[in-house]
């Protein structure tokens, strides 16, 4: 089943919703519109029974070159003030909050360049495969523009601060392998198997526990900014949510069948959580 978007693609593949950007002839440039379908797609996905995991891409030869370079030259052009660009700014911190704040995890296929809001857009997901093919670039100092979208709070925390000034003060594009060298994404597919390797990651993330894979998400977050007291205590009480999740039973039932001692001593006993 595909819902009907001008410019985004929305099809479920099994338990996989996947939104694709759709404006290849514009190579996926960041419109109003764009934006504002690109948070009514993730909304859908979210509130989506059939949807245990998200995968975001672009079509054609590239993810996204961030925002509409035609939209700011209309409105410099017009001496509008920074008021009018607001809501466009806003629409990109929703659609961030929203990635962060969702319980299903997400996944980036980065075909082609990622650069600007783009960029930002696939550090805001849970995870990033890379095509051969694909490259990042922070290239808003290029306009004398800072980032957004969240590319302040996610590059540093991803490659550290360092070599986030780096990439955003000069600009510089990152090819794949560098990106990966350096935990920009997690792993680099040659560009015919990058949707087959991306849809099996994301297959295998919305068969797991939706419990335990939302508190994951969250605990994850909530580390960035707590001590390890706090984090301590949102443990036990995750442990306390999934214990008492009806799947737990069936699951650890299944992991200790697969992972006990053959008769021939052949594998491990499994590790427990706990």
């Amino acid at each position: 089943m595909a819902l009907e978007f001008e410019h985004i693609l929305y099809e479920m593949e099994g338990p996989v919703a996947w939104i694709t950007l759709d404006r290849a002839g514009q190579l996926n440039a960041l419109s109003y519109e764009l934006r504002d379908e690109l948070l009514q797609a993730l909304l859908k996905a979210q509130e989506d029974e059939r949807a245990g995991a998200i995968v975001i891409t672009g079509s054609g030869r590239t993810f996204s070159t961030g925002g509409d370079l035609h939209d700011l030259v209309g409105m410099k052009a017009s001496e509008e003030s920074f008021e009018h660009l607001l809501p466009m700014v806003d629409q990109g911190s929703r659609i961030v909050s929203l990635l962060r704040d969702c319980p299903k995890p997400v996944i980036a296929m980065i075909n082609g360049l990622a650069s600007g809001a783009g960029c930002n857009l696939a550090l805001a997901c849970d995870l990033r495969i890379a095509g051969e093919d694909a490259a990042f670039q922070q290239d808003y100092i290029k306009m004398g523009m800072v980032p957004d979208w969240g590319g302040s709070f996610f590059l540093p925390r991803l490659i550290g601060q360092g070599r986030a000034l780096e990439m955003m003060l000069t600009g510089r594009r990152v090819e794949a392998g560098e990106a990966e060298e350096i935990g920009l994404v997690h792993q680099v597919a040659a560009a015919p198997h990058l949707r087959e390797q991306t849809a099996r990651l994301a297959l295998r993330l919305a068969q797991a526990s939706s419990t335990a894979t939302r508190l994951i998400k969250m605990g994850i977050n909530n580390s960035l900014e707590n001590d390890l007291q706090s984090m301590l205590e949102f443990e036990t009480e995750s442990q306390r949510q999934c214990w008492h999740s009806l799947s737990t039973s069936e699951e650890i039932e299944v992991f200790t069948d697969h992972g006990a001692i053959s008769s021939k001593g052949v594998q491990e006993p499994p590790s427990g959580g706990s």
